[in-house]
């Protein structure tokens, strides 16, 4: 077993305080957005002793994964676990299925844009499916509402950007609807100009303020955006999307395709292991609308919000249909001593609350809030003890 040191990201969404109070160290007055857990390039975890996770797993792939794993995915692990702390909202995105990664991703490297450059789209061949499991109250918004459901929350607004989006979607009430309504708000030569996002902004502050709102909890969300993207038209694509608020203990699971932004919380997030992200607004980062629309599924779906399993008393498990991981939760109270602790193969650890004691055939770490470990495929038995919470991912 393996203490972790996460790669911190700290881009422009980050919360100033949420990691540093978990972490329990005195805030920074910079945004921190991600600590990662696990051996994508892009964020590589270092051990205690300066080596890398990536390094470390390479020397004795079939040790630390199980031939099993390596022999699916690799050489390295298939997923990548982040505590995240969004305080404003984090773009209007979609992730790549494999297929679509594997091609933009040689499309850029003929182009010859450097791995590393803000202007690419594809930073790795793989797909990106990913569940979030709220640590606090975490809003969102993910996948398209039905087409009639859009129409009815654009219904009472004046507004001529929602008059246009009204109009698309009764014309033709199906997912091309939905394609048409949100194909013209992102795109050059037909999104709605800054002071048009702003008459909308200002109408639904009016119906809100009047108790008049058709879909207060949109309203808010759209609202929200404006704040921190003032006249970005993905404000009004929001509206298309389904609100969701997740309380702790509550998961999201965001398929391939799936359009979404994350708005405010603190959230565990575990995900196929990709840095694929294609964005439509809402950002300061790299914006490429055609291949964003390329990758999008436009079929309208409620948000899937994966009801936790129960493995025993102490342990909880969130499937997700995707087969590069598993998200298990395992709470500990003193008077239970040492737990089993359900799982297989590699596994990364993450405690997020308390103070948890993980033991293995391969020895004992005491995890506090915000620490984590790596447990390779040839450790046996894992316990946990103490009092707290500790999430684990692994392999399915």
């Amino acid at each position: 077993m393996e203490r972790l040191v996460p790669a911190r990201q700290r881009y422009d969404w980050g919360s100033l305080s949420s990691l540093p109070e978990l972490l329990g160290v005195k805030p920074d007055g910079r945004p921190w957005a991600e600590l990662w857990f696990g051996t994508h390039p892009a964020g590589p975890t270092r051990l205690a002793d300066g080596r890398t996770l990536s390094a470390l797993i390479e020397n004795e792939p079939e040790r630390y994964l199980g031939a099993d794993v390596v022999q699916r995915f690799g050489r390295q692990l298939p997923f990548l676990l982040k505590l995240i702390a969004p305080a404003r909202t984090l773009s209007l995105q979609v992730h790549p299925s494999l297929e679509q990664a594997a091609a933009g991703y040689a499309v850029e490297d003929a182009a010859g844009i450097p791995i590393d450059s803000p202007q690419r789209s594809f930073r790795d061949t793989n797909h990106k499916p990913e569940m979030v499991l709220a640590l606090t109250e975490f809003e969102a918004v993910a996948g398209f509402r039905a087409p009639r459901r859009a129409a009815e929350v654009l219904v009472d607004l004046e507004a001529p950007v929602a008059r246009r989006m009204r109009r698309t979607l009764r014309r033709n009430p199906t997912r091309f609807g939905i394609r048409g309504a949100f194909t013209e708000l992102v795109s050059a030569g037909t999104r709605p100009s800054a002071e048009e996002i702003d008459e909308l902004v200002q109408e639904m502050s009016w119906r809100l303020e009047q108790g008049a709102a058709t879909s207060a909890h949109a309203y808010r969300n759209a609202i929200a955006m404006a704040r921190d993207f003032p006249g970005d038209p993905g404000v009004a694509a929001a509206l298309l999307l389904n609100p969701v608020t997740l309380r702790p203990g509550e998961a999201l699971f965001i398929p391939a395709g799936a359009v979404h932004a994350y708005i405010s919380g603190l959230g565990a997030e575990v995900m196929a292991s990709s840095d694929n992200v294609l964005r439509a607004g809402l950002t300061s980062k790299h914006v490429d609308v055609p291949t964003m629309l390329s990758c999008v599924d436009y079929v309208a779906a409620p948000p899937v919000r994966p009801a936790p399993e129960y493995l025993s008393r102490a342990t909880r498990a969130y499937y997700a249909p995707v087969d590069d991981f598993e998200l298990l939760v395992t709470r500990v109270i003193a008077e239970d001593g040492a737990l089993p602790v359900p799982g297989r193969g590699a596994r990364l650890l993450l405690a997020v609350d308390g103070a948890v004691t993980a033991s293995t055939s391969g020895g004992s770490l005491c995890l506090e809030r915000g620490q984590g470990a790596f447990v390779g495929a040839d450790e046996k038995g894992l316990s946990a003890a103490g009092a707290g919470t500790l999430v684990q991912v692994d392999v399915p």
